[in-house]
C-alpha cells in the first residue's frame, strides 16, 4: 500500500512538469520563425526535459556509475526549464497588454518567442559560470555595544550551504577550503546544509573540511539538507573531520581579559527528523559566563532569530536562502523566511544570512551570488 501511496505522490509532481513542459511548447513553438528542423528539436527536447528533470532527482538512488551524469544534464535543464517557464509567463503578460492597446507589429509573436528562449539560454548559460566559479569573499562589520578592545576585529568565516553532492565535487571543496583559510579567520562557521547525500557516497569529497584552519576552532551546525541526507552518521563523520559540531550547545573563546560565547543550534525543523535535536537557543546558553562580551550563534535558518533574540544573543549568522540563487525565487523566500540576505536587525539581535558558498539543484546562480563571507566584530 505504501509503495502504491509513493508512486502516486511522485507520478503527481512529474504530471505537473510534463503539463507545463506542454504549455511552454504550446505558446512558443507556433510561429517560431526558425526552420522545421529547428522545430522538431525543440518538441524533442521538451520531452527530454520533462524526463531528465524527475530522472536528475531520482538518479542517486541508482547505483551506477552513471549517475551522478544522469544528474549533471537533469539539473542543467531543469535550470534552462525554470528560466524559460518564467519568460514564457511574463510573454504571455506582455502580448495580452499588446493587445489590450490595440498594438501588434508584424512578428511580434514569433520573435518575442525567439527572444524569451534566447534570454533563457543567456541566463542559463550566465548562471552556470556564476555557479561553478570560486564563491567571492564578502567582509561584514557588524557592531557590538560596549566591545572590549581584545575582541574589537575579531573575524569569523562563514561558510554556509555548499551541498556537496552529485555536481559538487572535491575539488569544488579544495577551492573553498583554500579561500577560506587564506583569510587567516579568527574562527570558521559552517551553517548547515554542507551535504546532499549519505556519508558513503560523499566522505571522500567532504574530507577537504579537514583542512580548515583557525585560530580558535572551526565549528558546524546541521541544516535541513543534513537530516535528508542521514544527520546522525554526518555527525560522526565532521566531528572525525576535525571539525566541532554545536548541538544546541556552546563554546568559549577567550581572548585577554574578554570572552566571547559561540553557540550553535540544529536546524530549524530538526525535531521533526530526531526529537532530541529539537532546536532550541536557550539550551545553547546553558551555562555560559553572564559577562560574556558578545554572543554569537549559528542557526542553519533565519527563521530562529526570535527565539534567538529572546535567549539573549548579539548575532545570529544564517544560511539557507541560498539569496533566491536565481531570480524570481528570491520573490519566494520570505513567503517562508523573515530576511533573505545580508545583514538584518531583529529587536536587539544582527541575523546575517549568507547567500551560500554552493548552490542546490541547478548548477545556477544569477542575481545572487555565492559568497564566502568574513564577519568582523567591531565596537558599537
Amino acid at each position: 500500500m505504501s509503495a502504491i501511496r509513493s508512486r502516486r505522490s511522485l507520478l503527481i509532481p512529474v504530471l505537473i512538469v510534463a503539463l507545463l513542459h506542454v504549455y511552454i511548447g504550446v505558446r512558443l513553438l507556433p510561429g517560431l520563425p526558425v526552420p522545421m528542423i529547428v522545430h522538431s528539436l525543440a518538441v524533442l527536447w521538451l520531452i527530454a526535459s520533462t524526463l531528465l528533470m524527475p530522472a536528475a532527482l531520482m538518479a542517486r538512488r541508482l547505483s551506477t556509475p552513471w549517475a551522478d551524469q544522469l544528474s549533471w544534464v537533469g539539473m542543467m535543464a531543469m535550470g534552462f526549464f525554470s528560466s524559460l517557464l518564467v519568460l514564457t509567463i511574463a510573454r504571455d503578460l506582455f502580448l495580452l497588454v499588446t493587445l489590450a492597446i490595440g498594438w501588434r507589429p508584424p512578428g511580434l509573436t514569433g520573435y518575442s518567442a525567439l527572444g524569451a528562449i534566447a534570454l533563457a539560454l543567456a541566463v542559463t548559460v550566465i548562471g552556470f559560470f556564476q555557479a561553478r566559479g570560486l564563491a567571492k569573499v564578502k567582509e561584514v562589520d557588524v557592531p557590538i555595544a560596549n566591545l572590549p578592545d581584545a575582541l574589537h576585529g575579531f573575524t569569523i568565516a562563514q561558510i554556509s550551504d555548499i551541498h556537496v553532492g552529485p555536481t559538487i565535487k572535491r575539488p569544488y571543496i579544495d577551492r573553498i577550503v583554500d579561500r577560506v583559510n587564506s583569510l587567516a579567520p579568527d574562527a570558521i562557521a559552517i551553517t548547515g546544509d554542507l551535504v546532499d547525500g549519505s556519508v558513503r557516497e560523499l566522505s571522500a569529497h567532504t574530507a577537504p573540511f579537514a583542512r580548515l584552519s583557525a585560530r580558535h576552532g572551526a565549528y558546524v551546525v546541521t541544516g535541513n539538507h543534513e537530516y535528508y541526507s542521514g544527520a546522525e552518521a554526518w555527525i560522526v563523520e565532521l566531528r572525525r573531520l576535525g571539525l566541532r559540531v554545536l548541538m544546541n550547545e556552546h563554546v568559549v573563546v577567550e581572548r585577554g581579559d574578554a570572552s566571547l560565547v559561540l553557540g550553535g543550534v540544529t536546524d530549524f525543523t530538526a525535531g521533526g527528523f530526531i526529537e532530541s535535536h529539537r532546536s532550541d537557543p536557550v539550551q545553547a546558553l546553558d551555562g555560559a559566563p553572564r559577562d560574556a562580551a558578545a554572543r554569537v550563534l549559528l542557526a542553519h535558518q533565519p527563521r530562529t532569530a526570535p527565539a534567538a533574540a529572546a535567549a539573549g544573543f548579539d548575532l545570529q549568522l544564517s544560511g539557507h536562502t541560498h539569496g533566491g540563487q536565481f531570480w524570481p525565487w528570491n520573490l519566494f523566500v520570505p513567503m517562508q523566511q523573515p530576511y533573505v540576505h545580508g545583514l538584518n536587525r531583529h529587536d536587539n539581535l544582527w541575523v546575517y544570512v549568507s547567500r551560500g558558498t554552493g548552490y542546490w539543484g541547478p548548477p545556477k546562480r544569477f542575481g545572487a551570488p555565492s559568497e564566502i563571507t568574513l564577519v568582523r566584530l567591531v565596537r558599537g
